[in-house]
């Protein structure tokens, strides 16, 4: 295997984790995952799991992926007038009904 560079950018996804902190995910290498309680540990953990998903990779003589640049953007969806809707949904086990007078309301679902 022929490495192309010594130098890698991968892109990273930091995403809110429920206990607390932050999940991290690096897309372009399956698997690669870590955790950190702030922005910044999140990041300095994402570097090391990316040094220590490389060096594998090359200890295992595998190819390392290259990242193809892209651009991630956010786009708003827009639920359609519907007037008057009745809308079910679970939360602990608690079923809950709510009369929503949808107009031109955006709703978001997390």
């Amino acid at each position: 295997m022929k490495i192309k560079s010594s130098n890698y950018e991968y892109s990273v996804f930091l995403l809110h984790a429920e206990e607390g902190g932050y999940i991290v995910n690096v897309p372009a290498l399956p698997g690669c995952m870590t955790q950190g309680e702030t922005v910044e540990e999140a990041i300095a953990m994402a570097k090391e799991a990316i040094d220590l998903y490389l060096e594998t990779l090359v200890e295992r003589g595998k190819e390392i992926p290259v990242e193809d640049e892209h651009l991630i953007t956010r786009i708003k969806g827009k639920i359609p007038r519907v007037g008057k809707a009745t809308v079910t949904y679970a939360m602990d086990n608690l079923i809950v009904n709510c009369k929503l007078n949808i107009l031109n309301h955006m709703i978001i679902f997390f």
